[in-house]
């Protein structure tokens, strides 16, 4: 028996938006712990013993899995540019937790990105 529609495309979202936190969590905490310091190995050997490594690693080995159930519910083409909107969130939180720069061609680029994930979101 198939599930009804609107549960379908519930659960569709809940992946969506599970996807787009552990991708943005995973690139944060990955960025976090390449704020080690050192050269070389020396700063490997640091990141490897920071926790931020490995909740990146682990945001990313539940990411991959819920990445696959939504793409068990969508199309390649429609799952590929909704996930897009991860290059958004990641940008905004880098500005927020690291103060990284968000030029105009950059805001422009976010305000793009967010217009096609949203014409692919409602056109579906």
């Amino acid at each position: 028996m198939m599930p009804a529609a609107g549960s379908i495309s519930s659960l569709v979202a809940v992946l969506w938006l599970l996807n787009v936190v552990l991708d943005t969590g995973g690139q944060l905490a990955f960025k976090a712990a390449a704020n080690a310091p050192g050269d070389g190995l020396t700063r490997w050997l640091h990141m490897a013993r920071r926790p931020w490594l490995w909740l990146g690693i682990g945001c990313y080995v539940i990411e991959f899995l819920i990445w696959i159930a939504f793409l068990s519910l969508l199309p390649l083409s429609e799952a590929i540019l909704l996930g897009s909107i991860n290059i958004v969130a990641v940008m905004v939180a880098g500005r927020l937790l690291f103060g990284e720069k968000l030029t105009r061609l950059r805001v422009a680029g976010i305000l793009l990105v967010t217009l096609g994930v949203a014409i692919v979101g409602v056109a579906g």
